[in-house]
């Protein structure tokens, strides 16, 4: 009898087959996992999802974050990564993460070396100032609705009631605030932090962030829309300089230390335009300038809805025959007047990305001395965008992320992928596709990367800041940021 059972069993396992083997095989390695003999599942997942490079050459790291990033910024040695419901910080050497904490905004103030995190909840007071490398908080408020960031300031505002706010200024690291100025009302969000100001609008690239630059510094006078008039507040002392209303026909804007009246009228069926530049401090008008089309309206009626494109000190119009200028904010001169054909594709007050008439290369001006400093080739649909480090081009087919410097065109990496440009700061920049985050430095793949100037960053300033061409420092183009004004 006995044997008999043996006989049977034997022929039963003989005739198994292939899949009566895998099926055998697949339980006893369920068992030996489930008894913690051999547990094969995590080093097989890890393997599926491993992670492909994505660009070449490879990033110095590669990391998967928990969501999908809304905002990178590259803060001193740390990289800030904003979500929708957390944020994080990674270390920008390993990539690999220093803290995580919960929050429905955040924002980085101050420069390479003075860096925080504002942090705070949705539709909730208050905001809590995080030290990037440790997610320590540095200071905490429970009141304010707003909050603005800047390389070398941070503005707040708190509202005991509607029409009765206090703006308040603070070096990013500081615990007592520079000045304080009153207004009546501010305007705000959802979230709190850089509510629209009314500023310039600055001209988008497919594949680059709007924020790639990280922060900038605060400009010498903000505008703030209050109910339905603006408000000019001189960021060095706090004064409201101004209290304007807009005419019918008018939009108004704060641009390089002077208040922007733009006006659109409708008229034998098409739009007329003017923009004149007023001090703020006396209310007269310094600068006009007629039939400049500067994009803020639309051709249902000519209202203007919008900013005008540009950057800082600057503003972008287009002439009567359609060639593209730029014209400086603070005395309204005409620093560059493109030719036909030719396109901008980034500005800010000491540089121009231009793509050619010919659509095959870009260009790049400076603007102090209305020259072209370098060319290079670039295909039809390639943008751009200028930071203080490296002027950053995306092109397609193939798809390719370029970083060169501003002044001399000088590669400083040039990479194959489908990757976006997140954030660029001193050394390189930060890419990134879904989920994925990477860090290249300048010079990977061959490209000449800049000496390092004392500053320990590319051409930058011993505090972090960027020198501009012309050498103005700080001041700015005019030196409207200077106590001599000239």
């Amino acid at each position: 009898m006995g044997v008999g059972v043996g006989v049977v069993t034997v022929w039963g396992v003989k005739g198994l087959g292939v899949r009566g083997w895998l099926l055998l095989g697949l339980i006893a390695v369920v068992v030996l996992a489930a008894t913690g003999v051999w547990n094969p599942f995590p080093g097989m997942w890890d393997w599926i999802d491993r992670s492909k490079p994505i660009s070449e050459p490879d990033v110095v790291w590669q990391q998967r974050v928990g969501g999908t990033p809304k905002s990178v910024t590259i803060a001193g040695d740390t990289v800030i990564v904003e979500q929708r419901t957390r944020v994080e910080a990674r270390s920008l050497t390993t990539g690999s993460q220093l803290w995580e904490r919960k929050a429905d905004w955040a924002a980085v103030a101050g420069g390479d070396r003075d860096p925080v995190v504002a942090v705070g909840k949705l539709l909730v007071k208050g905001y809590e100032l995080l030290d990037p490398s440790t997610g320590a908080v540095r200071r905490r408020d429970d009141e304010a609705v707003a909050v603005w960031t800047y390389r070398n300031l941070l503005l707040d505002a708190r509202c005991g009631q509607a029409t009765d706010c206090t703006l308040s200024a603070w070096e990013p690291r500081g615990t007592k605030p520079l000045w304080t100025a009153f207004l009546p009302g501010v305007h705000t969000g959802l979230l709190a932090d850089n509510p629209g100001l009314l500023g310039t609008r600055r001209l988008g690239a497919s594949r680059i962030d709007g924020e790639v630059a990280g922060p900038e510094a605060v400009p010498p006078l903000l505008g703030f829309p209050v109910d339905g008039r603006v408000h000019v507040v001189d960021t060095a002392t706090g004064r409201v300089l101004q209290n304007v209303e807009p005419g019918r026909d008018e939009r108004l804007a704060v641009v390089g230390g002077r208040l922007l009246r733009m006006t659109a009228t409708s008229q034998d069926g098409g739009c007329y335009y003017a923009i004149s530049g007023v001090d703020p401090a006396n209310g007269r008008e310094v600068w006009r300038r007629a039939g400049v089309n500067l994009r803020t309206a639309d051709y249902a009626g000519c209202v203007q809805r919008d900013d005008p494109q540009g950057a800082r000190n600057v503003v972008i119009g287009v002439a009567p025959d359609g060639r593209e200028a730029v014209i400086d904010g603070y005395d309204g001169r005409l620093l560059q007047v493109g030719a036909n054909g030719q396109k901008l594709l980034a500005v800010d007050d000491r540089y121009a990305l231009v793509r050619s008439a010919d659509k095959r290369s870009v260009v790049g001006r400076e603007l102090s001395v209305d020259r072209d400093r370098w060319t290079r080739p670039a295909s039809e649909k390639s943008g751009a965008a200028l930071t203080p480090y490296a002027a950053v081009i995306a092109e397609e087919k193939p798809s390719r992320l370029i970083a060169v410097e501003p002044r001399t065109g000088r590669e400083l990496v040039a990479l194959r992928t489908s990757a976006n440009a997140l954030a660029v700061g001193p050394q390189g920049m930060i890419i990134g596709e879904g989920r994925e985050i990477g860090y290249v430095r300048w010079g990977a793949g061959g490209s000449v990367a800049p000496p390092p100037a004392e500053g320990g960053a590319p051409g930058a300033n011993p505090d972090g800041g960027y020198p501009s061409p012309s050498g103005q420092g700080d001041c700015g183009p005019k030196r409207e940021l200077c106590t001599d004004g000239g």
